[in-house]
């Protein structure tokens, strides 16, 4: 390849703000001129690492075996493959001699204009991908943990759990907490009841039927006169109860309304709670699946992540070993 080629495209990606660069050569992002002479190196050493890069992943700590003896090819994790444009793709035309160059390339052009059989062949890659990564989430515990979801849809929710739980506890201190990790957790719970609230709003739910306390004598505040008198004197009492609200002593069953503990009457019993939770979250997978939490991830990452067609071609044959067993 030509060295103005080279440096016309690795001047270009070193302009491009989070491009990836490896943590064994820079522990930070470096600066842009450090990022040009780092690109112009890598694509001068070895243009099919510049493409497509096998590296370990914490998700699959140990690469898979080559598919043969002939070449170093794995599941790739991209480089810069997907940065380039045509034009500066056209440039590697001179480097298809090797084997690796030409496969990047192929695949890279696949990607960008597939016939029709391609398409549907990579729409099914594409849920395969998000099915495996999802199965990783689940196993990690977190991302399908009920407060997690919570955060994420607090009106859905709400909808399925919330209303049949007793608040109380979610203002409470907890054992070993500190009084500043406290009010944080306060202050997310009055967010997330926020957002319940402003979703029943605009669904034209009854005021007397939002979440939390205080929906009628918010309205009767309101048709009283001084709004921001009333929200002032609202404040003042919750500020003035919850210190006091950390430390009561309550029976099971109970809440708090208004600075005042009332009886909380648990309508579900425990399976039915259980049953709620599993549509809960079987909504919230589905959501996942179907690209919806773009705000809280990044699905081209998962989406191109060849890494995970290993994990589920490892949950595949176990299938077909399963179902094979099972007919014999």
């Amino acid at each position: 390849m030509e060295r103005s080629a080279m440096e016309g495209i690795t001047n270009r990606l070193a302009s491009i703000e989070g491009l990836y660069f490896p943590g064994a050569i820079h522990r930070q992002t470096p600066e842009p001129s450090q990022r040009k002479s780092t690109l112009l190196d890598l694509l001068s050493r070895d243009a099919s690492i510049f493409l497509g890069l096998v590296s370990p992943s914490p998700l699959f700590p140990n690469p898979p075996k080559p598919w043969n003896s002939h070449t170093r090819l794995f599941p790739v994790a991209e480089r810069y493959g997907l940065e380039l444009t045509a034009d500066e793709l056209r440039e590697f035309e001179v480097l298809k001699a090797d084997y690796e160059v030409e496969w990047h390339l192929n695949r890279l052009r696949r990607g960008r204009s597939p016939t029709a059989e391609e398409a549907r062949e990579r729409s099914v890659t594409v849920k395969n991908r998000r099915r495996a990564y999802m199965e990783l989430l689940i196993r990690g515990g977190e991302y399908f943990s009920e407060d997690s979801m919570r955060e994420r849809e607090p009106y859905l929710h709400h909808e399925y759990l919330g209303r049949f739980q007793d608040p109380f506890g979610r203002v409470l201190s907890r054992p070993g907490e500190r009084w500043s990790e406290t009010l944080l957790r306060r202050c997310e719970e009055a967010m997330l009841v926020e957002k319940i609230r402003r979703e029943q709003q605009r669904l034209g739910v009854a005021r007397r039927d939002w979440v939390g306390s205080g929906g009628e004598e918010e309205q009767e505040e309101e048709e009283e006169g001084d709004e921001d008198e009333s929200e002032q004197v609202k404040g003042e009492e919750k500020c003035g109860s919850s210190e006091s609200r950390m430390h009561v002593d309550r029976e099971p069953g109970c809440s708090v309304q208004d600075g005042s503990i009332e009886p909380f009457e648990q309508t579900l019993s425990a399976e039915e709670m259980q049953d709620h939770l599993e549509q809960f979250t079987h909504i919230m997978q589905q959501k996942f699946l179907a690209g919806e939490d773009t705000e809280h991830l990044d699905y081209s990452k998962i989406d191109n992540d060849e890494r995970l067609d290993d994990h589920w071609l490892r949950e595949a044959n176990y299938d077909a070993e399963e179902k094979y067993f099972e007919e014999d």
